[in-house]
Order: C-alpha cells, then structure tokens, then sequence
C-alpha cells in the first residue's frame, strides 16, 4: 500500500513539475489583432515627434502640450507619468503648469500611444532599460527644444526625474515629485531566470492583465467612483495600438531583474526639490514619500487631504496652489522674475 502511495506521489509531483514548466507555454505569445497605428488611435490634442534611439530607426513618441501665454524666459515643465499611465494623467493639470512656462507631457516608451517596439525592431540597447528611458527622456528634451526644464514625475516617473537629475543636472532646474517609488520594494530575479522562455510568457501574461483591466487606476484613487469613463478611455489608450501586449511584456520582463536602487544615490541630488503625497495613497505610503524628502538635500514636503497616488488627477486644484505656492517662494517658472 505505501509503495502504491509513492507511486502516486511521485505522478502528482512529475505532473506538477511539467505543468510548472510547461504550461507558461500555453500563453498566447501572438499578438492582439485589429489593432490600429499610433497615430490612427491619437485624440485631437494628441502630438507625436521622432527620437533617435541606437539601433532602431527611430522611435515615435506621443506627447501632449496645451498653449501658453507665459514669457519665453520661464523654465518649461516636463511631466513624467507612473506605471502603466499615460501623459493624460497630466491633463488635469496642465494649465496650471501652462500659466507659468511652457509644459509637454510625454508617454514614456512603451506607454500611451508612444512606439511599442517588438524585439525584431531594435539590435542595439534595450529600449526598455532604465538607462534607455533616460536616454529618451532627454532626446525628447532635445526634439522639443528644451534645454533645461522642471521635471514633474508621478510614482515610477519620480524614479526616472531622480536618475536624469543624477544623469545630467545642468538640464534640470528642479523636481517636483509625487509619490516618487523610491523605497517600495519588487520583486527581483536574476537575469538569467528572469530571461527564461517561461518567465517571458508570464510576463506578457501580467503585461497584458494590466493593460486590459486597468486595475492600478482604480488603486491610484483614495474614490475610485471619481473616475470618470473619459479617463478610463485615455488610460486605456495603449490597447488599441498593435503590439501593445508584447511591448509591455518586454518592459516587465526585464523589470524582473532590475532593482530599484536610485535611493542609494538621494544624497547627490542637487536641485530644490518638492515632494507631493496624498494623504491615502495606498501604491507608496506617504512614510516612503517623506522618507525621500527627509533624504534629499533641499527639499520640501507636502501631503494633500483626501488625495490617493494621483493627485493631480483626483485632486488638481489643491495640487496647483500645493505646486504653485512651491514655485513661488522658489522663484521658479513664471515666478523666476
């Protein structure tokens, strides 16, 4: 009898063990079909301009720009969106930030309507690295024409504001990060494990639960019924572009083996900075947020009542007076004179 108990132990083992390692293989690594181009998905105030990027021909980047009456002297503002958002995240506040300088929000590669490119389509670096977003972060200030600018990121876009003021400071006149995921850990594998055909499929398998279901939307709001169907539609705006899936599945599957480690470096920052929370934010708790401020040589920090991870979305008129009132006494955009 116990030898007949081992067999079948060891069946139920054998069959877990294959289903472990095969059945990531069942994942559809195809991509969604009847999509449509970037710019045949674009809005009206949609904008698109190309960046070199080394080994591919070039990457198209989406972006959104209101008018400005502000003097041509003002710093202009770059807006840096968080994980799985787009540059309309922003909108809510971007004339706020207009009154006082000229303002672009940019989808980061491969957000938004940004390009989305597949592995056939680059030979060189990998688009999706840390140090490729940064690379593209100041292409786009180059394309646009802007020399120095405040950089204004929101959860990851904080973390990628941190690594190009450390990059490049003499292009950054200052910071104003929200909820910056500096401290909130991830999980980490090593790059071979990471890289594994297996661990590939279940990437793209979370890349696309992200992208179809939006949940981290919902998780950014402290009320998420203040979501209207309007931004539900532009932050899912990435799902009607071709590729989408098996670009988000690239970016996550590198993730995997990519630690978050700028709050090693908080020290060396050298610009004012002003750090923005809400107060129920339930993707970095607001000890993290005050925690980075706490390390950064000059910086201000402000919580917002009421807010969750996305103020300038949920909560964008206390989120002006917060960021004005900060300029202000920095003399910085239209404030600088």
């Amino acid at each position: 009898m116990v030898g007949i108990l081992l067999r079948v132990l060891a069946i139920v083992v054998v069959l877990f063990a294959l289903a472990v390692i095969a059945g990531p293989f069942l994942i559809s690594s195809e991509p969604r079909e009847g999509l449509a181009s970037n710019t045949e998905a674009a809005m009206a105030e949609s904008r698109f301009v190309r960046i070199p990027f080394a080994g591919t021909a070039g990457l198209a980047v989406h972006y959104l720009e209101p008018p400005t009456d502000a003097p041509s002297w003002a710093t202009p503002f770059l807006l840096l969106h968080g994980f799985t958002f787009n540059a309309w995240t922003w909108q809510p506040a971007l004339d706020a930030f207009a009154a006082r300088g000229r303002v672009v929000a940019y989808d980061q590669v491969p957000y938004g309507l940004s390009a989305k490119p597949a592995r056939a389509d680059w030979d060189g670096p990998n688009p999706f690295s840390k140090e490729a977003a940064i690379t593209q972060l100041f292409a786009v200030m180059d394309a646009l024409d802007l020399e120095r600018a405040v950089l204004v990121g929101n959860s990851s876009g904080g973390t990628l504001a941190l690594e190009a003021a450390l990059a490049r400071p003499g292009r950054v006149e200052a910071l104003i990060l929200v909820a910056p995921w500096v401290y909130v850990t991830r999980p980490t594998l090593p790059a071979t494990v990471a890289s594994l055909p297996q661990m590939r499929r279940l990437s793209l398998l979370i890349a696309r639960k992200l992208g179809e279901n939006g949940p981290l939307l919902d998780l950014s709001y402290a009320d998420a019924s203040a979501i209207t169907d309007g931004r539900r539609e532009r932050f899912g705006i990435h799902a009607r572009v071709a590729g989408w899936d098996l670009a988000w599945g690239e970016l996550l599957s590198l993730s995997l083996s990519t630690p978050v480690t700028v709050s090693e470096h908080l020290v060396q920052v050298q610009v004012p900075v002003l750090v923005v929370t809400g107060e129920m934010d339930r993707v970095v708790p607001v000890d993290d947020s005050r925690r980075v401020a706490g390390q950064l040589p000059d910086a201000s920090f402000v919580v917002i009542p009421g807010c969750g991870h996305v103020p300038q979305e949920e909560c964008p008129d206390q989120f002006a007076r917060v960021v004005g009132d900060w300029l202000d006494a920095r003399r910085i955009g239209a404030s600088g004179r």
